[in-house]
């Protein structure tokens, strides 16, 4: 991953409408930026890419300065195009019986998927390379040219990569994470996938706090934004 600097420094509190600009103009460079939801809602903040982005050194930064569940989210357009269901509702286990969440109404998790050139499937180059491709599958399945017979000739499932599937409506539906990277990639022109990241203090073991992460991104001039502006800006 190449990485600018110029004019890429956040906010001073990361809500305002130049903040939602440098993300969109961050995203558009293949920048990473950092979201944070909501205080009521997870109360996280994640590091998301653009999913074409993605690279081992890009996973290489996920692992070591987030610390969460590296996923790849894409459009509901695109998991309903390539059939891929959610999670929950594919497993036949008392323990997905009962899946209630604290902080929404359903889960976006779908399958867990490995590109068929892997090996593993979980080293760094592994999931860049499962990511990209998933990336590319977002633009193809945007076109038609794509369908679920594709999909398993080049994914197989179980793997390494958690996909998420976005809202159909995005943020009018659902305002996870999910949702605001997908409806980033889609204010900044790139293909319905994006690669979403947990950022946890390795103190606590907790989520990250927003100063914590405002100031991490002063540090490495990344961007950094309240989910609440980019609902504002892009709902």
């Amino acid at each position: 991953m190449t990485r600018t600097t110029t004019d890429v420094t956040s906010d001073a509190e990361g809500d305002g409408a130049s903040a939602v600009d440098r993300a969109i103009d961050a995203f558009r460079r293949g920048e990473p930026v950092l979201v944070h939801d909501a205080a009521d809602r997870e109360g996280e903040t994640d590091i998301i890419y653009p999913g074409g982005a993605v690279d081992a050194e890009a996973i290489v930064h996920l692992r070591a300065d987030a610390g969460g569940l590296i996923c790849a989210a894409v459009s509901h357009d695109v998991a309903e195009t390539i059939e891929l269901p959610f999670l929950e509702d594919e497993l036949d286990h008392p323990a997905a019986a009962d899946h209630e969440l604290g902080y929404d109404d359903r889960s976006s998790f779908s399958l867990p998927v490995n590109h068929r050139e892997t090996f593993t499937g979980i080293t760094d180059d592994d999931r860049a390379l499962t990511i990209r491709r998933l990336a590319g599958v977002a633009k193809q399945a945007s076109t038609g040219n794509y369908d679920a017979e594709d999909f398993a000739a080049d994914f197989r499932t179980p793997g390494h990569v958690h996909v998420l599937r976005g809202a159909p409506d995005l943020l009018s539906d659902r305002r996870g994470h999910t949702e605001l990277g997908l409806a980033l990639a889609d204010a900044a022109g790139l293909p319905p996938a994006v690669v979403v990241c947990e950022m946890l203090d390795e103190e606590s073991g907790g989520a990250r706090t927003p100063a914590a992460a405002r100031e991490y991104a002063r540090r490495n001039d990344f961007v950094y934004v309240e989910g609440a502006a980019l609902i504002e800006r892009l709902e």
